[in-house]
């Protein structure tokens, strides 16, 4: 490995002096290439010569034109690998110096041998004696030689690692390729001048990866420093379009997934002690597929494609997933090509759109029965998911989902509907597609039994995500932004998503087969239960909708044909109140989801109360109507999902979840940012709104859904009196809009109890 030293004392322009070298013998050799023809090999053609010898001559004086052309070659390629060499030593040591200058502008001295210290000598000695003297100084300032040190020896591993990668190309520009040989063409010798000489580093380092890849498929010798060379290459050609390109043109798409396959076996099976090598390689690999699949109009774009289209569908095999304990047919089962590709891609990221989603849709036609497909393809006789093997992707086109909700924008494209209707993705997901891929077959003696596929615990995880990601347009888990309207595209996606989700455990379609709710989602079902998380998360993003949509001012109808609400950043979902209030509660199955929900909506509302105009006394009725209204809906959801007796059955760690959402405020996953003073408007009334939800829980438990909830009325009270407090209201104005918000409580909750008894 090379020294600071040497980086920094090494003269970088003789590379360029000996790069004109090799170009100015690449001209001297085209002179005698020349002279050769025209005088030695010219004898041959005449007509003073005869017989056999003739023809012998012929061939080595062609030949050895042949070497002549092929030693300019490779002298022009030596010129330009030096050329490339000096780019790319001169962009790093660049590097090396500036770490070197921020060590010093940050208090640090750097030797000459890159040994970097803290600068005394910049101190008074009144500051030296306190520093001496302090224990935590004296720790601050070891910590900071550290980092600074880490920093300069990593700038000088990255020189370190491309000279690697010049000694290999040098080491191989000089090899005979041997293009011509064995009766092909002109080359006679097999250790000659290479007319095959490359000019590029990174092709040189590619075909030597290839090399390496190619024996760990073979099962061949494969030495630690092999390993160690192949990380390197893809970690210092990680960028590079040329090298991934040219490595898995060599590899082909079959090559690659037995190459990923044999990783995995690797660090999951027999040879577990050194998991970190193969898990870092695959890092590397996923990568390399990254960087080369960015343009889909490249001729290797389009090639590539088409061989994973192939690939995808065979089968391989893994061991690991073969020897798992299975509860159908026994051991030995073989994973499909695009099982493997999606187990890899997950341990890498930057892919293009265009990427995902051609492969999206080229998974899609394997697996959908309308397009030719088979919706059993990827059934495996073994549930996949979290410690179990959790990191194999069994079900690829979740998997695929669950990669594309890091890139926001191309997941919102992958799933929205459109302004016409036409892409189907969404509905295909949630309604058409087979999620069920753990076949049950088992045999007794010769005998076989089929049961229903069954699904994995981890199903719709890449789904929720997704949806998560396509309707906020941020990755999912993000905290949450201030309160505000989204782009069309995002809000077409939730308006869709929340039309396809308000089905029961039927088929949810009325008799001219458009859905109908039927009082309970089909998010209640565990099989969605992985949806629920992210979809309450990017639900909270649309509180200003629900509020507007509960309160009956939202229009009903389709983004997209209302041109007020279908308003470029500031569109917002416009579903009917029944299909709205069935998903909440479908979401709200686990209480954690409705807690972010109410906090989600009732902080909106303080904020609408805290920063609105509210003088007109008109105005402040339609406010105070509007939150009685929302709060007797978030109410009933609250009663229907028995939230009392759940409560009861959650851990103490789970308490703390749980409530946790309203004392830790904005900070945490999903809950929308507000103001101060609203904040403090919801911290007002907190465990007023707890009793008046158990209490509606009471109601719905006795059928007395009619009566009146004293202490739901008590908790608008409380509320508005907060309001009150914080923005000086008279007693007059508190006192109007708490009778306001009482009276509206009352309708709100009877039109979520209507929804919530909806049948087909």
């Amino acid at each position: 490995m090379l020294t600071y030293h040497e980086v920094m004392s090494t003269d970088l322009g003789l590379l360029t002096t000996a790069a004109g070298k090799w170009d100015e013998m690449a001209g001297e050799l085209k002179k005698v290439e020349t002279r050769y023809g025209d005088s030695v090999q010219k004898i041959t053609t005449g007509p003073d010569w005869s017989g056999v010898s003739v023809g012998v001559a012929h061939s080595n004086f062609a030949a050895t034109r042949y070497e002549y052309s092929a030693a300019q070659i490779q002298a022009k390629a030596v010129a330009s690998l030096l050329r490339d060499a000096h780019t790319q030593f001169a962009d790093l040591k660049k590097r090396v110096e500036s770490a070197r200058d921020d060590a010093i502008k940050a208090g640090m001295t750097v030797s000459e041998q890159g040994t970097v210290a803290f600068d005394y000598a910049k101190l008074t000695p009144a500051e030296r004696s306190a520093y001496h003297h302090d224990p935590d100084g004296q720790t601050t300032i070891r910590d900071a030689v550290n980092k600074w040190q880490q920093h300069l020896n990593d700038q000088v591993k990255a020189v370190s690692e491309a000279d690697q990668g010049v000694k290999i190309a040098l080491e191989a520009v000089g090899v005979d390729s041997n293009k011509d040989a064995f009766g092909k063409g002109n080359d006679g010798t097999l250790n000659g001048f290479n007319a095959d000489a490359q000019g590029d580093i990174e092709v040189y380092e590619a075909r030597n990866a290839e090399d390496i890849a190619t024996r760990i498929n073979s099962g061949g010798k494969v030495s630690a420093a092999d390993y160690a060379e192949l990380d390197r290459s893809f970690r210092d050609n990680a960028k590079s379009t040329e090298f991934n390109q040219t490595f898995l043109n060599g590899m082909g798409a079959q090559n690659t997934l037995k190459l990923t396959n044999k990783l995995t076996d690797h660090a999951y099976g027999d040879d577990k002690g050194n998991q970190q090598r193969y898990t870092n390689l695959q890092k590397g690999l996923a990568s390399s597929l990254s960087t080369a699949m960015q343009d889909p109009k490249s001729k290797f774009y389009q090639d590539f494609r088409a061989q994973l289209k192939q690939a995808g569908l065979q089968q391989f095999d893994l061991k690991q997933i073969a020897d798992s304990p299975q509860i159908g047919t026994g051991h030995g089962q073989k994973v499909r090509g695009y099982q493997s590709l999606i187990t890899l891609m997950q341990n890498g990221d930057g892919y293009s759109t265009s990427f995902m989603h051609d492969l999206a849709d080229d998974i899609r036609s394997a697996e959908d029965k309308k397009r030719g497909g088979n919706p059993d393809v990827w059934d495996l006789t073994s549930d996949f998911s979290g410690k179990n093997k959790g990191w194999f992707a069994n079900d690829p086109l979740d998997g695929l989902l669950g990669i594309m909700s890091k890139d926001p924008a191309a997941t919102t494209s992958y799933l929205d509907p459109g302004p016409d209707g036409k892409n189907d993705n969404l509905q295909y997901l949630v309604k058409d597609r087979d999620w069920n891929h753990v076949d049950t077959t088992y045999w007794v003696g010769n005998i076989e039994h089929t049961g229903s596929d069954a699904f994995d615990k981890d199903v719709r995880a890449g789904l929720g995500l997704a949806l998560e990601s396509a309707t906020t347009g941020h990755a999912p888990g993000a905290p949450g932004t201030e309160f505000g309207r989204h782009p069309e595209a995002e809000a077409r996606v939730m308006h869709e998503a929340v039309n396809l989700f308000d089905y029961g455990d039927g088929n949810g379609k009325d008799d001219k087969g458009q859905l109908k709710g039927q009082g309970d989602s089909v998010l209640k079902s565990e099989e969605y239960a992985n949806v629920r998380g992210p979809l309450a998360r990017a639900l909270s993003s649309y509180s200003p909708d629900i509020v507007d949509i509960i309160a009956g001012d939202g229009p009903g109808d389709l983004v997209g044909k209302d041109d007020a609400l279908a308003n470029g950043d500031h569109s917002q979902i416009q579903n009917s109140r029944s299909s709205l209030l069935r998903v909440l509660r479908g979401v709200s199955e686990d209480p954690e989801n409705y807690f972010l929900l109410h906090e989600s909506e009732r902080r909106y509302m303080a904020e609408q109360l805290t920063t609105q105009d509210l003088s007109d006394p008109e105005a402040l009725k339609n406010r105070a109507a509007k939150i009685g209204e929302v709060n007797g809906a978030i109410n009933a959801i609250g009663g229907d999902i028995h939230l009392s007796e759940r409560d009861a059955k959650l851990s103490e760690a789970g308490d703390m979840r749980v409530y946790g959402y309203h004392f830790i405020g904005g900070a945490i996953t999903g809950i929308p940012v507000v103001g101060d003073m609203a904040q403090r408007v919801v911290d007002g009334c907190w465990n007023e709104w707890l009793k008046g939800v158990s209490a509606e829980e009471g109601l719905l438990a006795r059928e007395r859904i009619s009566s009146g909830n004293d202490a739901a009325q008590t908790d608008l009270s409380r509320f508005f009196k907060s309001w009150g407090d914080e923005t000086h209201q008279s007693g007059t104005t508190v006192g109007a809009a708490q009778r306001e918000a009482q009276q509206s409580y009352t309708s709100g909750r009877e039109s979520a109890y209507d929804a919530l008894r909806e049948r087909k």
